[in-house]
């Protein structure tokens, strides 16, 4: 089982590339977020690797943090999600917006991701809204979610006023914690002033 590669970026091609590691080449695959922070070839780079075996190959993939790895783990354990939709995800969506995806049931951030149509989408959020708690997302998504967790089921004032930055074209992710923020801090705020208030903040 191989769980970290350190060596010489030959050559990256699409979703792959190959680490030439004292002369054996590996074949790497990876996120095009990962493919971008590695330094153009020839230079030595690291991955953390999740090592796949199957009836007829060992295939690797590669991760420049253990965050996007332990999303990948996570994504993967969906039915419907192997491991190429789940690098396509997070070639779309960086850890910290899938996790404010799942949160919001903003089900366009995934489908964006290709291989993911509406229904694996629902699936996604159905089946993760509960285990996201515990991944790693960075300080700057907890607080952008509010430092809490919580059901994608919003519900009255906060739920129109989604629908409606929706309708201006603002996804449920972005708008989500913005909203929430708004509601925490003008309590008894009108859905019109939750609104204004709303894409003044999106719009900085």
């Amino acid at each position: 089982m191989i769980g970290q590669l350190t060596g010489l970026v030959g050559q990256i091609e699409g979703e792959r590339c190959i680490v030439d590691v004292n002369g054996v080449g590996y074949v790497v695959s990876a996120s095009t977020r990962t493919l971008a922070s590695v330094p153009m070839p020839p230079s030595v780079a690291r991955f953390l690797i999740e090592t796949v075996v199957r009836e007829d190959a060992i295939l690797l993939y590669g991760f420049a943090t253990a965050e996007e790895q332990e999303w990948f783990r996570l994504l993967t354990t969906v039915q419907g999600v192997g491991a190429k939709v789940a690098l396509a995800i997070l070639s779309s969506n960086a850890p910290g917006d899938v996790f404010l995806a799942i949160n919001a049931g903003d089900r366009g951030s995934l489908t964006r991701a290709a291989g993911v149509g509406p229904r694996l989408a629902d699936r996604i959020l159905s089946e993760l809204k509960n285990k996201i708690a515990k991944m790693p997302v960075g300080a700057a998504t907890i607080a952008a979610s509010g430092g809490v967790v919580t059901s994608a089921a919003e519900t009255g004032l906060e739920g129109d006023a989604l629908l409606a930055l929706a309708g201006l074209g603002f996804r449920r992710a972005e708008a989500w914690p913005v909203v929430k923020k708004v509601l925490a801090e003008h309590d008894g705020a009108s859905l019109d002033l939750v609104i204004r208030l709303s894409l003044k903040d999106l719009a900085r």
